[in-house]
């Protein structure tokens, strides 16, 4: 009976579970990065929306615009570390202390660096403009307390990122309340800056209270300058990589903040905002996966390709899922979360979610990049895919301004992640498994 097929069915999975202690593990955490993510994104998406009413779409768009200007200098200062260090703790466990010290280090510096050299060209950019400059000043001086994510790599590598959950969604709900008092009080917007930096420091502290709560001690790390090489080798084409992702990410706002109104920006950021609020399910599936990952590519080829295959399909399922009744919801889904001021935003919502597709594959595909070490490849594609949006960027903006933008992302967005694919023959392979994933999705 069918009934009775389905129980036997999840009895034998169940079984299967038990028996299965790893894989128990990944799905448990999993389901933590999961329930975190859901919570950060339902009650985020109010947060800002009630954030965009209450600024406007004008004012919106100036903090948008700064935001993703800091964007852009903001994967320089994390030095394309995360996988890396990631892959070398699951190898290298015993060398915890130095590969955690000096990740520190290196991630404290750059971050100083960094932020400097983006309050400096934000003063070259626009003098004059005193809100844009607090803006940009208060944003960067979050990159410095980023340094304390290096403790979560070593939750990641043990694949217990829950650690970390109650740190960030503790400062995620406090600043979440912060931000609704902002309104209520009628702050200025550099406050809400502000808010956003607070937050981050609030979740670094946090993250160093687990990490000592476990058994960790941040006094034992000991930075080495063998170590600082084997890491910024393995790296620096990360970084590129990873300045070529935001470009063809961010500079969409950043180009239309220059060639178009702060409105025009506002409304954009709106789409953008609520196409992005779901790209945590690729990252969290990726991030609890990439070990098992790793780990396969030591057992055999087939079941390596294997597993990469499954990731595939369900990046795909996960995409359709969204992108389906988005599409048709566009306007309606605008009109509840902002208001009649940026009903402009629908028609670029209903565009701009389908390039989460191509998002959810390409996390997939890193996955794929990271356990070859093929940093370079990653890098060639996405900055293919970051100059073809530049450059349809500055073709579509003055013709079709916010929607121009958002047909350039999602073309950028599909070459970068499945495109390149052909372009390169050792790619080949993974360009089929990439369209077989998206001609025929499965979430199992």
């Amino acid at each position: 009976m069918p009934v009775g097929g389905w129980v036997i069915r999840q009895w034998q999975t169940v079984q299967s579970l038990r028996d299965r202690p790893y894989l128990r593990k990944v799905l448990g955490n999993t389901g933590w990065l999961f329930s975190d993510r859901i919570a950060r994104m339902v009650l985020g998406v109010l947060v800002a929306s009630l954030t965009a009413r209450y600024l406007g779409p004008e004012r919106f768009g100036q903090f948008a615009y700064a935001a993703a200007f800091v964007g852009l200098f903001a994967p320089v200062a994390m030095l394309g570390l995360d996988g890396i260090v990631v892959r070398n703790l699951v190898a290298r466990p015993e060398a915890r202390n130095e590969l955690l010290g000096t990740t520190f280090w290196l991630k404290a510096a750059g971050s100083l660096v960094v932020g400097s050299a983006a309050v400096g060209a934000g003063w070259l950019m626009r003098p004059h403009d005193g809100v844009f400059l607090w803006l940009v000043a208060v944003t960067a001086l979050g990159l410095l307390v980023q340094a304390f994510d290096t403790i979560d790599f070593w939750f990641q590598a043990e694949v217990a990122s829950w650690r970390t959950v109650v740190a960030r969604s503790g400062a995620f709900l406090a600043m979440s309340a912060a931000k609704l008092g902002l309104i209520a009080l009628h702050a200025p917007l550099v406050a809400f800056a502000w808010a956003n930096t607070i937050e981050t420091a609030i979740a670094g502290l946090g993250m160093v209270v687990a990490y000592r709560w476990y058994g960790g001690r941040m006094s034992a790390w000991t930075p080495r300058w063998a170590v600082v090489r084997d890491l910024l080798r393995d790296s620096w084409p990360l970084i590129l990589s990873s300045v070529a992702v935001v470009v063809y990410m961010r500079i969409d706002q950043v180009m239309l903040g220059s060639m178009a109104t702060q409105r025009e920006v506002g409304t954009y950021a709106a789409a953008v905002r609520l196409a992005e609020a779901w790209y945590f399910v690729p990252m969290a599936i990726c991030s609890s996966v990439f070990p098992s990952i790793v780990a396969a590519r030591g057992v055999s080829e087939d079941l390596y390709y294997s597993r990469l295959q499954r990731l595939y399909g369900l990046m795909a399922f996960a995409a359709y899922a969204v992108a389906l009744p988005t599409t048709f919801l566009a306007g309606p889904v605008i009109h509840w979360f902002y208001g009649d001021a940026y009903r402009g935003a629908a028609p670029m919502l209903a565009v701009l979610i389908w390039a989460g597709l191509f998002t959810n594959l390409g996390v997939a595909r890193s996955s794929f990049l990271m356990a070859e070490n093929w940093g370079r490849v990653h890098l060639g594609t996405v900055i293919a895919g970051a100059v073809i949006n530049v450059i349809l960027n500055l073709w579509w903006i003055p013709r079709y301004g916010g929607m121009g933008a958002v047909w350039a992302s999602c073309v950028a967005y599909w070459f970068a992640a499945h495109g390149s694919c052909y372009c390169y023959p050792p790619l080949v392979r993974t360009g089929n498994m990439l369209t077989k994933a998206m001609l025929w999705p499965r979430w199992r």
